[in-house]
């Protein structure tokens, strides 16, 4: 087989080395993914988050930005308040150090197991507020907040128990089946 090589001469190598580049350019030519076809922003996971230690429920997203976007532009958010008040805004300003950002309420009552609420977000470019991404979509819970205590479990660095908490508080029967449930 080598000895056919040298029977190619150095112009059969050179233009099949050619033709093998020309190949592989038209194949990452056809292939390549520009920034025009991916989204600004991508929802990466959305959830419920009970924080039963400090007796506080939220729910959040993280987005990931998949495009160049201009510094300090803001990701804004509105999430429906599960206790029926107003809708909660919410934003955070881009910047150059991470393309991961995680939005979330402030801590909320009235949260009913099953039930969707919605999140509306959109990406606001910094200097001329066009709107680069929109998008809306809904989080639902797993538990009712009934599961929660009335008060912090405990305070302190040293996780001392509250007392402020009732003697030997515990969730309710119906709440513990309630949570257990998928």
């Amino acid at each position: 087989m080598f000895a056919r090589l040298g029977k190619l001469g150095t112009q059969g190598v050179v233009t099949a080395t050619v033709g093998l580049v020309a190949i592989l350019l038209a194949i990452g030519w056809l292939t390549r993914e520009t920034d025009a076809d991916r989204p600004y922003l991508t929802i990466a996971g959305s959830s419920f988050i009970f924080n039963y230690r400090e007796a506080e429920a939220f729910y959040g997203f993280t987005a990931v930005v998949q495009r160049p976007v201009k510094s300090y532009s803001r990701i804004e958010a509105v999430f429906e308040d599960p206790g029926g008040g107003p809708p909660i805004p919410v934003s955070a300003k881009l910047t150059a150090r991470t393309t991961r950002y995680a939005l979330r309420t402030p801590p909320l009552r009235g949260i009913v197991k099953g039930r969707p609420y919605r999140v509306d977000v959109r990406l606001v470019q910094n200097g001329d507020g066009a709107v680069l991404f929109e998008d809306s979509f809904t989080v639902t819970s797993q538990m009712s907040d009934a599961v929660m205590p009335p008060a912090p479990l405990t305070i302190g660095p040293g996780y001392t128990r509250n007392p402020d908490l009732p003697d030997g508080w515990k969730a309710s029967q119906a709440d513990k089946t309630d949570a257990a449930r998928p």
